[in-house]
Formats: structure tokens, sequence, C-alpha cells
């Protein structure tokens, strides 16, 4: 049974097999309608549960439209068609859908709940977003990079913001891929000890600052991701663009980093909040690199659980 639940839970050569084989198959398509199935048809006659307790767009799109490149067929449902762990444990959600389909993709909030499905699953289950972190994102992230700038081991990688669920995953990755991360934000909302002595245990350089321009001088990368919420109240959202304004990423912050640098935001992004709308739309953005990395890794990932 291969679950992929986090990035310092799947073992280093595996990962770089997913991105490897992600390669591969990008490269593959290159030309063809984005409908055309791919010659392998590797996911041919299986069903993949796409299960989402938070709304997404490039998750819930990435996974259905690779499901059907790759030949497969998916069924999608919501919090409110599944109401996981509410009209049914989720352990016997897990069970009956282990009779109905071959993998199952959650969107989540709390990380129990993934954990949980894994537990009493008999088919693989594959972390499409927890509270805490987000390992499909990051490994997109990764093969962005290394398709613009080579090999990320030994590159350095500021995180500006929020140190959220994607932060958390760059940190699993860090130590799995073997780069640097510095880390800038409010004292309050620095990632979890927990991630950063995981990344540190495995070898990788983790730095926490408060001095945004000092963490970002010298990268090779520089990410942020959104300050607010869609559930925070309006008073927290008010708060949180406050506190987190020192740390917008601008075309001055970026100029403090390699020339080279590149620029990542996984999106959905607040323009103007941040990030600029000169970093996000400057020749060193590549987001919407990242967004279609999302269906090449995922796809991979898939395969990876299935060994296809």
């Amino acid at each position: 049974m291969r679950h992929f639940l986090d990035i310092h839970s799947t073992d280093a050569g595996d990962l770089r097999g997913i991105l490897d084989q992600a390669k591969s198959m990008k490269d593959a398509r290159a030309g063809r309608p984005r409908g055309a199935e791919d010659d392998t048809r590797a996911l041919a006659g299986r069903m993949v549960a796409l299960l989402f307790e938070k709304p997404s767009t490039r998750t819930r799109v990435s996974f259905d439209v690779g499901t059907r490149q790759l030949g497969g067929r998916t069924i999608v449902l919501s919090g409110s068609e599944i109401q996981l762990g509410h009209g049914e444990t989720i352990a016997d959600t897990a069970r009956v859908l282990s009779r109905y389909v071959d993998l199952v993709m959650i969107r989540t909030f709390e990380e129990e709940s993934l954990l949980e499905l894994a537990r009493h699953a008999t088919v693989p289950v594959i972390n499409g977003l927890t509270n805490r972190t987000h390992p499909c994102q990051v490994m997109a992230d990764v093969m962005t990079f290394e398709e613009h700038r080579g090999p990320i081991s030994g590159k350095r990688v500021a995180w500006a913001g929020d140190g959220n669920n994607v932060c958390a995953s760059f940190l699993h990755a860090a130590g799995q891929f073997g780069f640097e991360v510095v880390v800038t934000g409010p004292e309050d909302l620095i990632p979890e000890a927990e991630f950063v002595k995981l990344a540190r245990a495995k070898g990788a350089s983790v730095e926490l600052s408060s001095d945004p321009v000092k963490a970002v001088r010298g990268a090779d990368l520089v990410v942020t991701d959104a300050w607010i919420s869609m559930h925070d109240s309006p008073a927290i959202k008010e708060s949180r663009r406050r506190q987190l304004q020192p740390y917008q990423v601008n075309a001055e912050l970026m100029a403090h980093a390699k020339s080279d640098a590149l620029f990542m935001h996984c999106l959905p992004a607040h323009r103007g909040e941040e990030a600029t709308d000169e970093v996000l739309d400057g020749p060193n953005s590549v987001v919407f690199d990242e967004a279609e990395n999302r269906l090449h890794v995922q796809k991979a990932i898939m395969r990876w659980c299935l060994d296809l």
C-alpha cells in the first residue's frame, strides 16, 4: 500500500522518481490536445475518488484532467455530499470507498482526517491539502524550479509571510532534496517547530528571520502565499493584512535576491497584498508554470501510488 501523505514520509528516491516520471509524461504530451489520453493509459479501467471538504480550482481540475489523460475515471464529492466524520465515521467512509474505487485523493481541513482515512482505506490515499501541509503543490514547485534552473539541491529558498501549510511542505522538501530554507515573517506566524526540526534532522539548513531583506538576500527562489483565508472573519483579515504588510513581495524586495531568482506563488493570489502585480507578472515569475506542473506531478504521484 503506497499512500502519498507528506513529502517527509515518502522515500527521497521515490520522490526523485516521481519528478522524473512527471517530466517524461509532460515532454511526451508536447503539442497534444489537453483532452487527448496519454499513450500509456496507465489508469485505464481505474476509478479515482476526489474528496473536497475544502473548495478548490487547481486541485480539482488538475486531478480530474490528469486521471482522464491517464485513461481513468473520476467521481468528485464535496464536503456537503460526503459529510466526512459527521454522518458516518471516517473509518467507515474509508472502508466503503475502498470497495468502490482504486484510489482516493482528499483535500481537507484537519490532518487527522487524512491520516484516519489512510489508516482504514485498503486503496492508496493522496494528500491534496490539509491545514498543515500541501505536498502535491511543493512537488510541483520543485519540478518547476528544476525546469528553469537545474537541480534544486544546494539552492537558497526564501519564504516570505505566513509560515503556513505550503511553507511546511517546503521544509519537508528541503530535507529530502537538500536545499536551504529561510523563512521570514511575524514571530507568531513562523512554521511549526516540528517541521523545522524534521528538515534540520535531514541535514537541511533552516533559518528563521524577522528581516525580509536579510532573508531574501542571495536567494535563488522567493516564495509567498495568500495572507488570508476565505474562512477568516473581516476583523481577522484586516489584522493579518496589517501584520504581514512588511513581508509583501514587491520589486524592491526581489531586488535583494539573486538577479535570476525565480518567484513562486501557489495561487490564487490576492494581488497587491502578499505580492504586487509587477512581481506576479514579471519576468522572474513562474506562477503559471507551477499551476501547470500540478497536473504532471499528480499524474506521476497517482502512478507511483498504484505502482504503474
